[in-house]
Parts: structure tokens; sequence; C-alpha cells
């Protein structure tokens, strides 16, 4: 329903503001980043509540998965109500807000927020603006007069007393993991990182599968290039992603390996260089996403399995029981998740295992 409106990632807000700024972009575009102070802890309980209550109203939902919403309501109502902690020997009841790091406080906190900001979204759209959120993070770019925008952020912090606004509009922002400039009219994105960040991944020596590491360098080239618009940017960001996974005990041979088939994964057959970068670019940009196949979790197994040089003193009963499993479940129902060739290398390793 705020697919429009909203973002989980900085690589969404890359696409609408390529799409906007084709027609929109002028050489004195603002650029207005909003951060909603303390969020969480400023909703009103009873107040958050009723937003979810009128957010089920709104979607004419009368259960969800059998679930009535009367009934959801009363349990977001209790869970809200009734938070606890301690500090230096003392017990504490939230009178105001919610739990940080509550699944039903984010919740809530959406469904306020969704509808305290129904008047801004069109009044940004009636300019022709583009409005965009993350939780409690606000972004704004619209050809509007720096003087008018502070005049309507004023206004908008009337709408709602819990709602308190602080912006910062230029010409240059950081939203996200993303750097956005107007130089000129024309649009600049870059990785952004935070002062407080540091050059830690996950250890290339650590108890971990060997994908989840070969992931790491793969996944951040991917966003070094959707997020550079310039090749200068790219090669600044790679260099410095190329340090970090070395400072992390990656090989070479490793990050080289993952950097040439993200390259491949799009069809990138020749090096990247200033004259092709653009192009490449937007293929990479273009390509779809893979949709993600719905998982039945009461009907499918996840194993974790890691062979190990102590694996002769693995308790005999896990094997025998991991052997029972295949000879009375069909082999289908776990080779989703693992694939054929892994769940036999699995069941050998296993029987290896067993007679050692």
């Amino acid at each position: 329903m705020a697919s429009k409106t909203t973002v989980t990632s900085g690589f969404e807000l890359v696409k609408h503001l390529r799409k906007w700024s084709i027609i929109n972009l002028k050489k004195d575009t603002l650029l207005c980043t909003i951060d909603v102070s303390d969020l969480y802890t400023m909703i009103p309980q009873i107040e958050g509540v009723l937003s979810l209550k009128k957010m089920l109203d709104h979607l004419q939902l009368k259960d969800i998965k059998g679930l009535k919403t009367e009934a959801i309501i009363r349990l977001a109502r209790f869970v809200m109500k009734n938070n606890y902690f301690s500090y230096n020997g003392q017990y504490y009841h939230q009178i105001r807000g919610g739990a940080m790091g509550s699944p039903l406080t984010l919740t809530i906190a959406n469904c306020y927020m969704f509808f305290f900001e129904q008047d801004i979204i069109r009044q940004i759209n009636n300019s022709f603006g583009l409005y965009l959120r993350y939780i409690d993070d606000i972004f704004i770019i619209i050809n509007w007069p720096q003087r008018h925008l502070l005049q309507q952020i004023d206004r908008w912090n009337k709408l709602d007393k819990n709602i308190i606004l602080k912006s910062n509009i230029n010409n240059q922002v950081n939203f996200l993991d993303l750097h956005i400039e107007n130089q000129d009219g024309n649009l600049l994105t870059s990785v952004y990182h935070k002062p407080s960040y540091e050059p830690y991944y996950l250890p290339f020596n650590s108890i971990h599968p060997l994908h989840m590491k070969q992931n790491i360098p793969f996944a951040m080239l991917l966003r070094a290039i959707r997020y550079s618009s310039t090749f200068q940017d790219y090669l600044n960001e790679r260099g410095k992603l190329r340090m970090d996974l070395l400072v992390n005990k990656y090989p070479v041979k490793i990050i080289d390996q993952q950097f040439n088939h993200m390259l491949q994964k799009f069809n990138i057959n020749e090096p990247l260089s200033i004259y092709n970068y653009d192009t490449f670019r937007q293929r990479v940009i273009d390509t779809p996403y893979k949709e993600k196949v719905p998982i039945d979790y009461k009907k499918t197994l996840f194993v974790h399995f890691t062979y190990c040089s102590n694996m002769t003193t693995f308790p005999r009963k896990f094997h025998s029981l991991w052997n029972k499993y295949f000879e009375q479940s069909p082999i289908n129902e776990v080779t989703p998740i693992l694939g054929t060739r892994n769940v036999n290398n699995l069941q050998r390793q296993l029987v290896h295992t067993r007679h050692s």
C-alpha cells in the first residue's frame, strides 16, 4: 500500500531518483533529509495501537491467518502497555512509546507514520517532487525555494505534537548508505560510509560456510556499481573494499574470483572503463530481482553441516537418526534447500564418519 513512498534499501532509492531526475532535476533542485526524533519512544501507546487498528480497517481485513483483528488489537495493546525494564537495580514500567527492537513497535511506528505523512505526500506530489521514507528517516527532492521548504517543514511539525522533524537541506545529502548530490543539475550518487564506520566484515578465518564468506565481496562490489554514478567513484569504492577485505584475511584469489563472478553474473565480459561504465552499470541496475521461492517451514528441513577433523568423535546417535530420516523422508523434501549434489555429499560424509 505504501510501496510508492517507502524504500527498504539505498538501491531502491537510486532507482527512484534516476527515474525522477530524467524530467524534474534542475540546477537549483533541493535535496532534503528529515529525521523523526525518537519515533519509537515518542508515539503514545494508545494512539499507536489505534493507528494499527486504523490500518487494518483501511485494508479491510477481518482476520489474519485465522486470528481475528479484534484479538490482534487486544494483544497489541497488552504488549504496548506492559513493557518493563531494569536499570541500576530498579524495575521500571514504560508508559510512553514501545520497546526498542520490538517487532510490534516497528509495525506500529510504520502505521503511525503512514497516516501522519499522507498530507505531506499529497503536497509534495502536487508540486512534482519526490517523497520517500524508511521508518523514521524521510527523503525529499523538490523544486521549491529553500525558504518555502523550511516554512512547510515548520508547518508539518505542527501536525502532530508527538512527531518532531529535524531537517537538513542542501545540494548534497546522505540517506541510508547512499550519498546524493545535485551538481549543477546532474545527479551524482555514491556509497556513503558513516563516520563510525569500521572496516570489519565476517573474518575469512571464522568457522562459517565458505559460500557465506564468498558472498561478501560479491554483494559489496554489486553495491558499489549500483550506487556509484561515475567510474571514478566506483574505482574508489572498489579499492577501499579490497583493502577492507584484505584486513579481514580474505585471500586475494577469493576477492578476485568473486569480483569477476559478479561481473559475469551480468554478462560483463570485458574490464570496466570510463568508456563503457555507464552502459554496463545501466545493465546491472535494470536487471530485475530474482523472486524468492516461498518456503513451507512445516515441511522443509534446513540443515547446516560442517565436516571437521574431529568428526570421528561425533555421537553415533546422530548418524543413526540422520540415516533414519533419509529412509523415511523423500529426498526431494531437502533437495530444494541443499540441492541434490549437496545432499548426496552430506550422506557420504555421514556414512564415512560413522564407519570411521
